[in-house]
Order: C-alpha cells, then sequence, then structure tokens
C-alpha cells in the first residue's frame, strides 16, 4: 500500500482568550479534530470563508503554529515536532495569497529566488544556472531574473513566488489562496501552469481557497470547512453535485455561475444574510447557551 504523501490526524489548534486586564477567560478552538490525506501527485482543495480554519492548518502544517493535539505526517513521519527545520522546509513549501507582500521589494527575482538556493547549499556557481532554469518551468523569460517586483504584473509576482517555492524541489506545496489577488483570467492562467507543474514534477498539493468555482476543475478531492471542522469531504465531483451538508450547500449556492447550464446544477436553497461569527463571538454564544467552549 502506497502511503499519502502528507496525513493530517484529529488536528486541533485552541487559543487561549483573555479579558483585557490579561485574564483568561476560556479558549477557542480554531481547529478541531481535522482529519484528510493527499496521495502523491494528487491535489486536495480545503474550502471555507474567512475565520474557518484554513489557515491556522496551512500554518501548522508548514511549522509557523504548532498544534494543541493531533498529528501531521509527511511521508509517514512526524513533522508536528520537527516543523520549522532546514528538512521540513526542504519537503514543504507555501505560495502565499498576495504575491505583492511575500516578495521583497529590494532584492531582485533572481535575488529572491536565491534565497532558498543559498539555504540549502547550492553552490554560488549553479546558482544562476538553476534561477534560469526555475523561471523557465514558471514560464517567464530568463531576462526576467533582473527585474524588481514592482516592474511586474501580478501573475507574474505570483510566478516567481512559486519559482521560489520550487527552489528546494519540495514534494508538497501548500498554495494559500494563491490567485484570490489575480484578475479572473490571470487566475485561470496560473491554475493551468500549476496544473503542468504537478504533472512534470510529481508534485502534491493542498489547494486552501473560498472558491469553489476553481477547486472544481484542479482539485481531485475536496474538504468543507466550518467554524474549525471538517463538514464534509469526498471527491469533489460528488461534493459539487450531491452536497450532504447545509453549509456546503451555501457555499455552492454562492458560486457566480455564466450559463444556463451551471445554474441548474447550483443548489436551490436561500441564502442567509450575515457573516461567519468570530471566534469571540462564538465563544460568548456557547456560553449563554450553556454549553462548553
Amino acid at each position: 500500500m502506497i502511503r499519502p504523501v502528507l496525513e493530517v490526524i484529529d488536528l486541533c489548534k485552541s487559543f487561549p482568550v483573555r479579558s483585557p486586564f490579561g485574564r483568561l477567560t476560556g479558549e477557542v478552538k480554531a481547529v478541531n479534530n481535522v482529519s484528510f490525506s493527499i496521495g502523491r501527485g494528487k491535489v486536495y482543495g480545503l474550502a471555507g470563508e474567512s475565520g474557518s480554519g484554513k489557515s491556522t492548518i496551512a500554518r501548522m502544517i508548514m511549522g509557523l503554529t504548532p498544534p494543541t493535539s493531533g498529528d501531521i505526517l509527511l511521508d509517514g513521519e512526524d513533522i508536528g515536532s520537527t516543523g520549522g527545520s532546514p528538512a521540513h522546509r526542504r519537503k514543504v513549501q507555501m505560495v502565499f495569497q498576495n504575491p505583492g507582500s511575500s516578495l521583497n521589494p529590494r532584492r531582485s527575482v533572481s535575488q529572491s529566488i536565491t534565497v532558498p538556493l543559498h539555504a540549502n547549499g547550492l553552490p554560488r556557481a549553479d546558482r544562476a544556472r538553476r534561477v534560469t532554469e526555475l523561471l523557465d518551468m514558471v514560464q517567464l523569460p530568463a531576462s526576467y531574473a533582473e527585474r524588481y517586483p514592482h516592474e511586474l504584473s501580478g501573475g507574474q509576482k505570483q510566478r516567481v513566488a512559486i519559482a521560489r517555492a520550487l527552489a528546494v524541489a519540495p514534494k508538497l506545496l501548500v498554495l494559500d489562496e494563491p490567485t484570490s489577488a489575480l484578475d479572473v483570467s490571470v487566475q485561470a492562467k496560473v491554475i493551468d501552469l500549476l496544473v503542468d507543474l504537478g504533472r512534470q514534477l510529481d508534485l502534491t498539493f493542498l489547494f486552501i481557497s473560498h472558491d469553489l468555482s476553481l477547486m472544481r476543475n484542479f482539485a481531485e478531492k475536496v474538504g468543507v470547512l466550518y467554524l474549525g471542522s471538517l463538514v464534509e469531504t469526498g471527491r469533489t465531483s460528488v461534493v459539487f453535485e450531491n452536497p450532504r451538508h447545509d453549509y456546503t450547500r451555501l457555499l455552492l449556492a454562492s458560486v457566480p455561475v455564466v450559463s444556463a447550464e451551471e445554474e441548474a446544477m447550483r443548489p436551490r436553497i436561500p441564502l442567509i444574510d450575515g457573516e461567519i461569527p468570530t471566534a469571540e463571538q462564538l465563544l460568548a454564544l456557547r456560553k449563554a447557551g450553556g454549553g462548553e467552549a
């Protein structure tokens, strides 16, 4: 049996809630017993609104935030204790939401891509060649190596960010809303690029987004997060065609459509006004109702 590249098992993350004077008044579960796995070369989509726990899960996988409980296995090895180590960073890399803020404006494209190459011990003589290879992978001319972020479009900046993430030849790429800051036409090109890279490099992706329309054509499996819990998961086609949870149906009903065929596939439910509650609001509601925080 081939083991999944990534296994997330009963993952939990709680944050303390304190009064204005610093007294501990309770805790909120940003992530509550989340479990999923991603096979080699596959794409798993994690969907949900802002505040649902998507980015907290990404930060734990990256080793930036320690989990409260649960396990994160990469190729069968527990990375909960090695998160943030050089060996961990070589295996998993992240592409962030806003390429404009993730790239240092004082560094050229070449300098930005060279940082991980230097950190991982690639000889100086080989770095320029590797930068050219990486730019070619993301379909940018070699001449872009000397440009600075302000000279690039949003899509070009994200391609540079992807090239930087690929510099250490990771096994897993965590994509945290990688297209939300881009125009719709540019989004499609970036997704096409990621699909091509996945095939060429046998990459595994965790694709985090609130946009279910992007997941329909990119992710083989999808999980839906609501208030830190995974309320539905399965093959993307099955979840889209026959959503079982009310929240999934609400998300699908909110997806913009451009044809009568897509309109016919959209769930028919009354839309709900309002926003997802914050952790503090949820804690107050639970206390008012006599439930546990």
